[in-house]
Parts: C-alpha cells; structure tokens; sequence
C-alpha cells in the first residue's frame, strides 16, 4: 500500500490504513457505535450554536475519497460555539459519508442502527493559529455530525449540494460553490452526544471534540442515487463509482460518551 493512495478498497481500505498511518490504532478512535444504555446525560452540556457567514462558501470538489465544500476560513467569518466547547471554532469544510444502498453508509452507529450517510462539518480552533496547529492539539478541530435518513419527505437542504454534483463527476472536479449557508442542513432538534475522538480518514488524528446530532435529516433516495453517481476515477479513466466511502466503528476503549438530553 504506497503512502499517499488510502482508500476504501480491500487493498487499501481501514483494515490497512495503520500500516501507514500508526495513528489509526489509536486509543481515541472514530467513528464509534453509540449505546444509549452506556451513554451519561450531562446537565452542565451547553447548547451549541453556530453563525456562518453564506459568502464564506468557496468550492464543491470530487477529491476520489468524498464530495467536499469548502469555506474561507483566514478569518473568524463562520463559526461554531457552545455545547462541549471552549471558544469558537472556525467552519473549514463539510463533506459526506455514503454507502452502496440505502441501508448502511453512515460511519457512527448509533443503537445498531446505520444511516444512508453522515455529513460532517469540520470545525478549528484558531487559539492554534492554523489548521495544521490544530492538528495537533487535543481541543484542535470540532466536528459536527449529522446522519442522512431516506425518507418520503426529503428536505430541500440537501438539494443545493446535490445540484453540483454533475459539475464534479470526476476525481480532481471542482466548481464554484457561492452563497450557501450551511446551517440550512441542521435538523429541528439540537440534541447531541459528544466525546474524543478522531479523523475518520488518514492519518486518523486524535483531535476532535465529536458533537453528533440524534435528529437525522431527510433525503430521498433519488438524492442517495445522486451521490452514487460521483466516480473516484479522474475523467479520462473508467468510471469507478465512488461509493462506501465510511469507515466502520472503532474501539471505545473506556471513552464516556456525554449526551445533551435525558
């Protein structure tokens, strides 16, 4: 398995990503399955809130591994506060989770149960002064999870992003991605459950302050369909579709994880 080229294939899938990254074996790991009966509910939790900027939104790409949108981030434009943490957290990027089918694609796991695809957004913390100093530190980078139920009511949220995805076909596509607000895709609820863990691709680094939200949202299976449609080939290449592209749950090892609800 050569460095740079991890993926999601029996040859350089998870199972493999610790020959080259040791981190992955990590004691802090993500994803996890979540177990409501060991789950502690902690009345000192904060709620979150967020305040994103929709001009911070720059780009929707296809890097062969996941579909990505990507803010500007130089400056304290969108952020994420509250909840289990201390200070605010700048919005880098969001990206997606997604399976073969309906049926499994999301990577926490919660009660058993696996969602369609997990969205997460990725936030740091600018005390490290940038995202590679984040990196490195245990309060580093906060994550926002949100799982994708299909459902018969699909939300609109999702369409904006779905939309793109014909621009981006192929592994290296980008496209501009103007005036979106990412806080359309929050569900009702603010329920979550956080612990420590990490990156759930390499090199699987142990900085994350998870905030997993218990309220999916709702696309359609056509939107899933639309997902699918993404290759992990460049253009000129066969087309390879880029699917299950999660990682499955790891140790908790001893972890608590912390619920804002009863």
């Amino acid at each position: 398995m050569a460095h740079s080229v991890w993926g999601y294939d029996s040859d350089n899938g998870p199972e493999r990503w610790h020959e080259n990254y040791p981190m992955a074996k990590g004691d802090n790991q993500s994803p996890i399955e979540i177990n409501s009966k060991d789950v502690q509910y902690d009345n000192c939790l904060n709620p979150w809130h967020a305040s994103y900027d929709p001009g911070a939104a720059k780009t929707i790409l296809n890097n062969g591994r996941t579909c990505r949108v990507v803010f500007d981030d130089t400056f304290d434009r969108s952020v994420l506060r509250g909840g289990p943490l201390l200070g605010a957290y700048r919005l880098r990027q969001l990206h997606l989770h997604w399976g073969s089918s309906d049926d499994h694609g999301s990577e926490h796991v919660i009660d058993g149960v696996k969602y369609a695809a997990e969205l997460h957004m990725v936030h740091w913390n600018p005390k490290h002064g940038n995202f590679a100093g984040a990196l490195k530190q245990s309060d580093g980078v906060a994550v926002v999870g949100i799982f994708l139920k299909v459902g018969k009511t699909p939300k609109p949220e999702m369409k904006r992003i779905l939309e793109e995805i014909d621009n981006i076909k192929t592994k290296g596509k980008e496209a501009p991605f103007q005036h979106f607000d990412p806080s359309i895709l929050f569900p009702k609820s603010r329920d979550y459950w956080t612990y420590h863990g990490s990156f759930t691709t390499p090199p699987c680094e142990e900085c994350i302050t998870w905030i997993l939200l218990r309220e999916p949202i709702e696309v359609s299976s056509d939107q899933m369909a639309r997902l699918r449609s993404l290759s992990k080939n460049g253009e000129n290449e066969p087309v390879n579709p880029l699917v299950d592209n999660w990682r499955p749950p790891q140790p908790v090892k001893g972890r608590i994880v912390r619920a804002s609800f009863k």
